[in-house]
């Protein structure tokens, strides 16, 4: 096994190291943190056969570039359709590459998406809080944002010449237009028409998101006697409303607790296709039960695995495929 070492040429607002989150620390405070689109960080992972909770690198809207300056390594790039130029590829979209010293990387953001994440065959070297990488953007604690004059290295590197190519974007991946919601846990807080605005009335992803949460924009939800209520804990994809009324959509680094009333709760699958929508677009709330939010989450464990199984399948090499066709059938007696 070698080394990589990359150099930060540039990094957007929010892009940082993330491994698959910090779990089980709620309880004393600590958010989990991790992707905002865990299922994107996961399937890159899966696209280099790397194991699913490693440490990568999340991509904003800002951009990054990077520049390898000695090894190399083959990388890949899931989430939003991003634009990545490496190792003189210009593409858009799920993809694998092979860069060598020498080589830039430069991501973008491409017709879709908020989030994308670049992932590496072997291990980012990255500051470690209570044994993860996952940074939680507030403190800075973890293994931190990327920027500009950084350096980082990547060790027990590999080339993977099987897994190098275009990959088709699952469905499930993509951006959604309607969100499934429980309601609950403190509706009753609000008076009376607030549930029902709230699934029947189109709302707008604003400018002020970021991964702590995203307010929205639309029909207000009105609060009756509820300020008063108690911190409780509060979970990702927790819809909760202050005192002016407006709906807010909490994301990965949300707090642990609060006092604020949650209308409702959006399903732990949808709110990552939800943080991939952009400030302006357009989302619903359909409410279902909390039994069938349970049969939901079974249904999409199962789309999910089987597309990542998908992903995880090894390409033929070119010697591989030369030797798979059939080259001489063309060639007939003069």
């Amino acid at each position: 096994m070698s080394n990589a070492r990359f150099k930060v040429t540039f990094a957007g607002p929010l892009v940082s190291f993330q491994d698959a989150g910090r779990t089980g620390h709620m309880r004393f405070g600590v958010p989990a943190s991790g992707p905002m689109d865990r299922f994107a960080f996961t399937a890159a992972h899966t696209m280099l056969g790397n194991p699913p909770d490693g440490t990568a690198i999340e991509v904003s809207l800002g951009g990054l570039v990077l520049e390898c300056t000695e090894g190399e390594v083959t990388c890949a790039l899931a989430g939003g359709g991003f634009a990545m130029t490496a190792a003189g590829a210009d593409a858009v979209g799920w993809q694998v590459v092979t860069v060598r010293k020498g080589d830039r990387i430069t991501l973008r953001a491409g017709p879709w998406g908020s989030w994308s994440y670049l992932t590496f065959a072997g291990q980012i070297v990255a500051e470690q809080w209570l044994s993860h990488t996952a940074t939680h953007t507030l403190s800075g604690l973890g293994g931190g944002a990327l920027s500009s004059g950084g350096r980082f290295d990547v060790k027990d590197t590999a080339t993977r010449p099987t897994r190098v190519g275009r990959y088709d974007c699952p469905e499930i991946a993509r951006p959604l237009s309607d969100a499934r919601i429980v309601i609950g846990p403190q509706e009753q807080h609000f008076t009376p028409g607030a549930v029902d605005a709230l699934i029947t009335s189109p709302y707008q992803m604003t400018e002020a998101f970021d991964r702590m949460g995203v307010r929205l924009d639309g029909p207000l939800l009105p609060l009756g006697n509820a300020l008063s209520i108690p911190s409780e804990p509060v979970l990702r994809g927790s819809i909760q409303v202050a005192g002016d009324g407006v709906p807010v959509v909490l994301l990965a680094d949300h707090q642990t607790t609060g006092g604020y009333p949650k209308i409702a709760t959006v399903l732990s699958r949808d709110t990552d296709r939800l943080a991939q929508l952009r400030a302006g677009a357009t989302i619903r709330f359909r409410a279902v039960s909390a039994p069938e939010a349970i049969t939901l989450a079974r249904q999409d464990h199962e789309i999910r695995q089987a597309a990542l199984t998908t992903l995880a399948t090894p390409r033929a090499t070119l010697d591989q495929r030369l030797m798979q066709a059939n080259l001489i059938s063309g060639v007939t007696d003069t």
